[in-house]
């Protein structure tokens, strides 16, 4: 026998070797091993380090997730306005407007109507805003060097006067106790002090003693001075 026709025997006996062989295996139930021939290329694509396999989010899940955030904003958002509230229902509704002497009344002095109180103190004392409400005058008036006046919420105004210096303009919005100026000694005046006035809607002057009494607040010295005390604290 020739060495080509040995080759082919050779051949023909491994393949039917390994078909045999195949045979058996798939009668034990075993998978086939793979044979010489290259698989088909897979349709589907396997993750690679350039290529993470694609993350897959939930509708569910983000809506779920969207719920829960505006639940606590709202929840944030409830807490500060109640935080802002009984902060301002703690503040005071009507605030001492300066710490000091109590040197003239309200009424007649001198031949002439005293509209309010004068409270002396050293110079730069601060000046407190008596109520909530409305800058509605910041600047130099006659007589008074310099004014403030301000419009409550319930139509009272309060009116302050001779002040070194300002705190507040026109159309800025305070508070009861807010400081909104400087005492001083300026226009018609013989020391530096607080002249303070309050008048009920906007146009009827009232005893700012009695005001102020009216809403818990008491001058010391109020009740032995007299309206027509010759203060040295004028106006």
């Amino acid at each position: 026998m020739s060495a080509a026709s040995a080759g082919s025997v050779m051949d023909v006996a491994g393949t039917h070797s390994a078909e045999a062989s195949d045979i058996a295996l798939l009668a034990n139930g075993e998978a086939a091993p793979a044979t010489g021939t290259p698989d088909a290329p897979s349709s589907s694509t396997s993750a690679t380090p350039s290529l993470p396999e694609p993350l897959v989010v939930s509708a569910f899940d983000s809506t779920a997730e969207n719920a829960q955030s505006a639940m606590l904003y709202a929840g944030t958002e409830i807490n500060t306005q109640r935080e802002i509230a009984e902060e301002q229902a703690r503040r005071p509704k009507v605030a001492l407007p300066a710490e000091g002497t109590f040197t003239s009344g309200f009424g007649m002095r001198w031949g002439a109507m005293h509209a309010g109180i004068d409270i002396a103190n050293a110079n730069g004392t601060p000046i407190l805003a008596a109520t909530d409400g409305v800058v509605i005058d910041s600047g130099p008036a006659q007589g008074f060097g310099n004014w403030i006046r301000i419009m409550s919420d319930d139509g009272t105004m309060t009116v302050y006067g001779h002040m070194e210096s300002l705190d507040v303009r026109e159309g800025e919005r305070v508070y009861a106790g807010q400081k909104i100026a400087g005492m001083g000694n300026m226009g018609f005046s013989t020391g530096s002090h607080l002249h303070f006035e309050v008048l009920l809607d906007g146009s009827q002057h009232i005893d700012p003693v009695i005001w102020l009494a009216q809403h818990g607040i008491y001058l010391a010295g109020a009740g032995s001075v007299e309206g027509s005390t010759s203060s040295p604290f004028g106006s």
